[in-house]
């Protein structure tokens, strides 16, 4: 499965700030745009693996249904 997003990168004085456009909270900063592109990938991963481990606490012991959702441009 694949899904795009939009990575935005900003030249600043201290290097690139770096952000996704569809995924509040995902930013981070690097002094080269190679740096601030890696950063970025490991804040999208462990944002969405944050966003999981809340929502797993969230349910508790609920009984759900988990199937894989495909989004299609």
């Amino acid at each position: 499965m694949k899904v795009q997003l939009t990575a935005v990168f900003q030249k600043v004085p201290e290097g690139y700030i770096a952000f996704v456009e569809e995924l509040p909270g995902a930013n981070t900063q690097g002094a080269t745009l190679e740096e601030a592109r890696e950063n970025l990938l490991d804040a999208v991963r462990l944002l969405l693996e944050c966003y999981r481990d809340e929502a797993e606490k969230q349910l508790g012991d609920a009984e759900v249904i988990r199937e894989p959702l495909q989004l299609r441009a």
